[in-house]
């Protein structure tokens, strides 16, 4: 959609037409709504202003881009957002010409901004070409953000920074007057005039610089750029961030600068979407809901891993007052909305810092306090150091609870959660655990409760598979659980939700097989495998975790390691790929890992 020559009003036309088709398809398909719904005009503002082939459009996290998809020839295509072999919920340049870069963690923007803008000077395009980065204010807490203004402030290359504020309050009259001024400081008048007066001063002493300097700092105090200004950035903003008209006369100014601008632009959540305007987590990321009601669509009958956890670790809080917690910014997602509630004095959400969280969880757990730092898989990642550092090399007893570990669905390669076992399995110091169902999820958190070294616990997003296994049995370290013993050649061994998998494929076989509940992937029932090799040789495994120094690799080691020759291995773990977005099921089947699919590997590797 070509919107150079468009006036004002078929702008704010364009900002309706795509806020309707994001609810459209937002409505039916989920995805983020409000963060995407209130940064409309400012997408809108950089399309008009700048060309997206030529100049680096980079969104941090890039949730909020949907305008931005649909303004570069993905608007009929919009119908597949997030489904299986449609449109990512992310920017992907795979996907488009327009997207500089993949994005689905954040704080990453004025970094690749920082890059970008190296690039374009050592080309020699800095006339010509200059980096946009989209930043929610969110964002703003994690420490990359501000190791990268840093350089930038030092180096003073182009670069465009909208700082997208949708939950800061600064008072009218304040905005009002910062308003004006912040216009004033990005126009070429009052540039010039600011560096015409400092080489005057300079000519009269030290004195006439400090009353000058003082002059222009006073000016600064009443916006809240003063941080940035000192950080060798200029500051332009508040502006209303649904204004158009300002948006656009701001970005051609900073454009005019040709130097580090950060823009502060003030947005409302939801905008036009009246159910969820001001609303912040609950419509940030939603699934299908009634557009009228703005009530779900789709109920979930079972439990989830989630709310299991949640009432397993109140329980614990509630009879331990040691138990602290700490979650980044996912309070609701990782269910620990109620602990910060009930104890909000031992439960903290730290807000998108997931390094610092697990770095403050150390100190505590030093003091003698028994943490659970409550991360996704996916971003667990982020803080790999602090684990192996600030935890396990003093030994530690922190422990880490991953939700969303496994397929996540509809937010794809960036939000799986398939690689944490292979990561932590190669610390010192680290245990790792996984329930398979209500009842174990409970006997793994009181183990975890009471065990005096780093340890990881991993569970997935949704229900656990059901099963009508035998009850489990309390969880005792290193030890796993035999749940069917058979005649049988061949040993089914399950890690999480993996049991629940390996049992709805042997449900589907003409014969039996024996199924182990591993429980614990580091360390490894050596007695328990040891016997079991004696009488099984051929062994399966099923876990939603890589395949590359997961579960079946800690088993091969074992093997390896004692020996034990004539047993073949065969996992049905992920390959060494990223996993795309789209309905978990469908994702699932592409690869091989529904139930019916995994029997009929089975029969044919029996077979062969």
């Amino acid at each position: 959609m070509n919107i150079k020559n468009n006036n004002i009003a078929e702008l704010e036309k364009v900002c309706q037409d795509i806020r309707e088709r994001i609810l459209e398809v937002v409505s039916k398909n989920g995805g983020h709504l409000s963060s995407t719904l209130g940064a409309t005009e400012i997408i809108v503002a950089m399309h008009k202003v700048f060309d997206s082939e030529e100049n680096p459009f980079i969104f941090d996290v890039s949730h909020q881009a949907y305008a931005h998809k649909l303004l570069t020839g993905r608007w009929l295509e919009f119908e597949s957002l997030r489904q299986f072999g449609g449109l990512s919920g992310y920017t992907k340049p795979s996907e488009s010409k327009h997207d500089f870069f993949v994005a689905g963690h954040s704080s990453t923007s004025i970094s690749l901004g920082v890059g970008a803008a190296k690039s374009i000077a050592l080309k020699g395009q800095s006339n010509t070409r200059v980096p946009i980065a989209l930043i929610g204010d969110g964002s703003l807490t994690a420490g990359m953000v501000y190791e990268a203004m840093n350089e930038l402030g030092d180096l003073k290359l182009p670069l465009i920074i909208i700082l997208n504020d949708n939950e800061m309050s600064i008072a009218k009259p304040i905005g009002a007057i910062s308003r004006v001024l912040s216009s004033a400081m990005a126009g070429p008048f009052y540039q010039k005039f600011r560096n015409h007066t400092k080489h005057f001063l300079e000519n009269f002493g030290e004195g006439a610089h400090y009353i000058g300097k003082r002059l222009e700092e006073s000016l600064k105090l009443i916006t809240p750029g003063l941080m940035f200004e000192e950080m060798g950035i200029e500051y332009i903003g508040p502006i209303d961030g649904h204004n158009l008209t300002s948006l656009i006369e701001t970005l051609e100014k900073a454009k005019a600068l040709n130097k580090p601008v950060i823009i502060h632009a003030q947005t409302l959540k939801g905008k036009g979407y009246e159910i969820a305007e001001g609303q912040h987590e609950k419509w940030h990321g939603v699934g299908p809901f009634d557009r009228k009601s703005g009530d779900a669509n789709k109920k979930v009958s079972s439990k989830s891993a989630t709310q299991i956890y949640t009432e397993a670790l109140l329980h614990l809080a509630n009879h331990n007052e040691k138990i602290v917690g700490v979650t980044a910014a996912m309070p609701s997602g990782t269910g620990m909305s109620k602990l910060l509630e009930t104890y909000p004095e031992r439960f903290w959400d730290v807000a998108i810092a997931e390094q610092h969280a697990v770095t403050s969880m150390a100190a505590m757990a030093a003091e003698g306090f028994k943490p659970f730092c409550t991360i996704y898989s996916t971003f667990m990642q982020r803080a790999y150091d602090q684990v192996i550092h600030d935890i396990c090399l003093m030994d530690l007893p922190v422990v880490l609870t991953m939700d969303r570990a496994g397929i996540v669905g509809e937010d794809g390669e960036t939000h799986q959660g398939v690689f944490d076992v292979s990561f932590l399995r190669a610390i010192p110091n680290m245990t790792l655990l996984a329930p398979r169902d209500e009842k174990s999820f409970h006997q793994a958190m009181g183990f975890a409760a009471s065990y005096d070294h780093p340890c990881g616990l991993r569970y997935p997003r949704g229900s656990f598979y059901e099963n009508d296994l035998v009850e489990s049995t309390p969880f005792v370290l290193g030890k796993s659980q035999l749940l069917r013993a058979t005649q049988s050649n061949v040993l089914f061994i399950g890690y999480g939700n993996g049991v629940g998998r390996a049992e709805a494929a042997a449900q589907l076989m003409d014969s039996e097989m024996s199924l182990l509940d591993l429980r614990f992937v580091k360390p490894l029932d050596e007695e328990m495998l040891s016997n079991l090799s004696k009488t099984h040789k051929q062994w399966f495994v099923f876990s939603d975790t890589s395949k590359a120094g997961g579960v079946a690799s800690a088993l091969l080691e074992f093997l390896n390691d004692q020996n034990i020759l004539d047993v073949s291995v065969h996992s049905f773990e992920y390959s060494d790929k990223f996993i795309t977005h789209g309905n978990t099921t469908k994702v699932e089947e592409s690869l091989g890992l529904l139930p019916s699919q995994l029997a009929q590997s089975v029969k044919e590797i029996i077979k062969a």
